[in-house]
């Protein structure tokens, strides 16, 4: 006999779903932080190329300056997060999934850095990293319901694969500027003109007074 207080296994189920459909109905993402990650690394890739043609600087100094700017990023956040906490917003139950998901996509990122920096190859490096751009890509179209970003994270999956068997590190670096067109860039530019055309409309609503 299962004491009262503990869950059934239906119940533990009906509480995820609940789980998930509140997170799709709860919060639209305007996707400007996948538009502006995206172009950030489809321009880093789109130099290291041209770099690569004309021998401007060493072969890294594009993926250097991002790192840079995403060190930077991450520290506006954190005193954005934590020191200026009296203008912080209500956050939502979404909002808070995100804000875990984001740090667990962040340590990652930058184990295979590191990893890349103590021993394997960049070629294999970049494949990893693509294909962890696919698994984030592929958890946020799924908590937002979002088609466009789920469909990316296949196609980003796709690249990955592609990557693993390359030998130029030029062809891999197209094929990362891919995965950030497919997998953020154009999902990101969607989410944006839909979270646009949803906010005009309860605007609208609002004015009217339904």
């Amino acid at each position: 006999m299962q004491p009262k207080d503990e869950l059934t296994e239906h119940e533990s189920l009906q509480i995820i779903q609940q789980m998930i459909d509140t997170a799709k109905h709860e919060q639209k993402d305007d996707g400007k932080g996948w538009i502006i990650w995206g172009w950030m690394l489809f321009i880093a890739s789109i130099l290291t190329v041209v770099n690569m043609r004309f021998h401007w600087f060493q072969t890294f100094f594009f993926w250097n300056l991002l790192g840079a700017a995403t060190l930077i990023i991450f520290l506006v956040e954190l005193i954005r997060d934590f020191v200026i906490k009296k203008n912080e917003k209500v956050k939502t139950y979404t909002a808070a999934i995100f804000k875990k998901l984001n740090i667990g996509f962040f340590v990652s990122l930058f184990f295979i850095i590191i990893a890349m920096n103590v021993g394997i190859h960049p070629l294999k490096g970049f494949a990893l990293l693509i294909s962890l751009y696919g698994f984030w890509i592929l958890i946020y179209g799924a908590l937002l319901d979002f088609k466009p970003s789920v469909i990316g994270a296949f196609v980003t999956w796709a690249l990955a694969f592609a990557a693993l068997f390359q030998n130029s590190f030029q062809v891999v670096m197209l094929l990362h500027a891919a995965s950030a067109l497919c997998g953020y860039i154009i999902p990101g530019h969607i989410a944006n003109r839909n979270f646009k055309e949803i906010t005009a409309r309860k605007s609208l609503n609002k004015n009217i007074g339904v």
